[in-house]
């Protein structure tokens, strides 16, 4: 029995011993590559390759990627070997003020998204823009204005010509029922434009847009262009609200964020001395 229970304890030990080479072998088997005593291994590979890529192209992008990997390994090895210890001191120090304002930033910003009021009424938009137009001037030229370029046909061409230059209601319907047939057009004169957005897609001059007949017309190979321009806004002059009303609510919203974000330090500092968690000496 005694030579039993010894034979069972110098089998367990040495079962023990073969599973500790075992997975000592299989760590090994794992390894890709090893800088200095920087390991790479196979399942640090697991995300590098795409579904669906050849043989061959695997091998140059894993060859690619390990070169890649020994580099910055070595390159970082070199670079902390050379850095005075006063140099990597302030390293640590960007290092660890870069992690706190993100996570104070992060902090913020959720209590921004729980917190801030983005509901923007119009009385408050248009009281923004008349007490800061000033600063509203344009730094481009806007029109108001609208445009169809179309087959030429002498069947319609009249029609639609007539319909174009009509400021009647029911003239404006019957171009919007007729837009499909037309390769290019923008027939709401009534938001302003910016002139450099249109001459991108028109083959006119801004002079010609410009001039006092307020309707031009132009043929080529493929059509005819009706473009008709209803008000113009020069650079310097104070841009109009429904152009600039986007801007104002960021702004509104901007002015927000920062006052939200100052209540909430005062807040914060409040509790913390009310709790004697923050003192001045």
């Amino acid at each position: 029995m005694r030579g039993l229970f010894f034979f069972f304890v110098v089998a367990l030990f040495t079962s023990c011993d073969y599973f500790k080479v075992q997975e000592k072998e299989d760590r090994v088997s794992n390894i890709v590559a090893i800088v200095n005593t920087e390991k790479l291994f196979k399942k640090d590979l697991k995300y590098v390759l795409p579904k669906n890529i050849s043989s061959k192209d695997s091998t140059i992008l894993i060859k690619s990627f390990v070169q890649n990997w020994a580099i910055k390994k070595l390159l970082l090895k070199a670079a902390v070997n050379n850095n005075s210890s006063e140099s990597l001191k302030n390293i640590n120090q960007l290092v660890q003020d870069y992690k706190e304002s993100l996570l104070i930033n992060n902090y913020k910003e959720e209590l921004i998204k729980q917190q801030l009021d983005t509901v923007i009424a119009e009385e408050e938009i248009a009281q923004f823009y008349y007490a800061n137009n000033e600063n509203f001037k344009l730094n481009e030229v806007l029109v108001k204005s609208k445009y169809v370029y179309f087959n030429q046909s002498k069947s319609v061409e009249k029609e639609i010509i007539s319909l174009f230059k009509s400021d009647a209601i029911e003239a404006a319907e019957a171009l919007e029922r007729q837009q499909l047939s037309f390769k290019m057009f923008q027939l709401n004169d009534s938001v302003w434009l910016e002139l450099d957005q249109i001459l991108l897609k028109l083959p006119f001059s801004k002079e010609n847009l410009l001039k006092k007949s307020k309707f031009i017309q132009k043929q080529d190979s493929l059509g005819l262009y009706l473009v008709a321009i209803k008000e113009v806004l020069n650079r310097n002059d104070i841009a109009p609200l429904s152009y600039v009303m986007p801007t104002i609510k960021e702004m509104i919203l901007h002015k927000r964020k920062i006052e939200l974000i100052r209540e909430i330090e005062k807040i914060i500092v409040k509790d913390a001395t009310k709790k004697n968690n923050f003192k001045v000496y």
